[in-house]
């Protein structure tokens, strides 16, 4: 995803010199482990030892998956950019969502995915899986094949893989993880040479529905164990949010959504978090934490 970056910024800036460089986080390095196990409940899982190396000045850019970042973090880092988004809906790949049989085993390790995958057909078995995209679609032949899996859109187009999906999942109905489908572009707060390159790469709509999605997930103090969904989508001077936090088991949720202009994405994610909560949301993130899963509140 990183390539997908760097090729318009040596368009817009052919004079300097871009290196690319791989770090393996510990998501990365354990596909095996449930992620609310892994780095603070799996907020960071993925991010923080870019963020750490971007600290020590050992890096100047670090590109994240935006749904991987926490959305909190050091104050001497700052999301430069946010180039334009892909796909955010998830993805049923081995079938549609319709031609499931009752019983059919569907494989998934989030429990956003799995929470609403029930909610929409609580007759099947949901299978944990984790792993990189092509491990997991292999779950789907050999001796036990599992009859379907979910994943993001955006990952399999992004690997020429999109031939798997079965069905794309409406984002209304199946709101995907807040940020999903679109990248992530942090440098330090003070570096603003650095941030005016990344300038060339920034897309205001897609910065704009994130926000708002990010803003809903931090009022609701939510991370990758916490069954929350959100999307936004910008039209010329509106911008529309779907949010929905649903029950770990699928036997309910509440799902709200709302207008508002670009300008005001955070407040109005953070406002639509505050509807959720008044229709019955934090009754759910309440049966959450008796499940173990991390701690969500409402902030102030």
């Amino acid at each position: 995803m990183t390539r997908e970056l760097l090729e318009p910024l040596e368009r817009a800036w052919p004079d300097v010199v871009f290196r690319h460089r791989v770090a393996m986080t510990s998501g990365d390095r354990d596909r095996k482990s449930e992620l609310r196990s892994l780095s603070d409940g799996g907020q960071g899982a993925f991010t923080t030892q870019l963020e750490s190396a971007l600290l020590a000045g050992e890096i100047d850019v670090a590109v994240h998956s935006l749904k991987d970042l926490p959305t909190a973090s050091a104050p001497e880092l700052t999301l430069a950019a946010v180039p334009p988004r892909a796909d955010a809906r998830d993805a049923l790949c081995g079938s549609s969502l319709r031609d499931l049989q009752s019983g059919a085993r569907v494989g998934t390790g989030s429990p956003r995915r799995t929470a609403q995958l029930l909610a929409l057909r609580p007759d099947v078995r949901v299978t944990p899986i984790r792993g990189n995209v092509p491990p997991r679609l292999q779950k789907l032949r050999g001796s036990s094949p599992l009859d379907a899996v979910v994943l993001a859109v955006a990952g399999l187009v992004r690997l020429g893989l999109d031939g798997e999906i079965g069905e794309r999942l409406s984002a209304e109905e199946y709101p995907p993880s807040p940020g999903q489908g679109a990248l992530g572009v942090q440098v330090r707060a003070d570096d603003l040479e650095v941030q005016e390159m990344l300038s060339a790469v920034h897309d205001p709509a897609a910065a704009a529905a994130v926000e708002a999605e990010r803003s809903l997930l931090a009022e609701l103090r939510g991370g990758c164990s916490v069954p929350i969904g959100a999307y936004a989508s910008v039209d010329g001077t509106q911008l529309r949010l779907v949010g929905q936090v649903t029950a770990l088991d699928g036997t309910w949720f509440v799902r709200l959504e709302t207008t508002g202009h670009p300008d005001t994405a955070g407040d109005i994610g953070r406002q639509l978090a505050h509807d959720l909560v008044a229709k019955g949301a934090d009754n759910i993130l309440a049966d959450v934490r008796e499940a173990g899963g991390p701690q969500p509140s409402i902030g102030g």
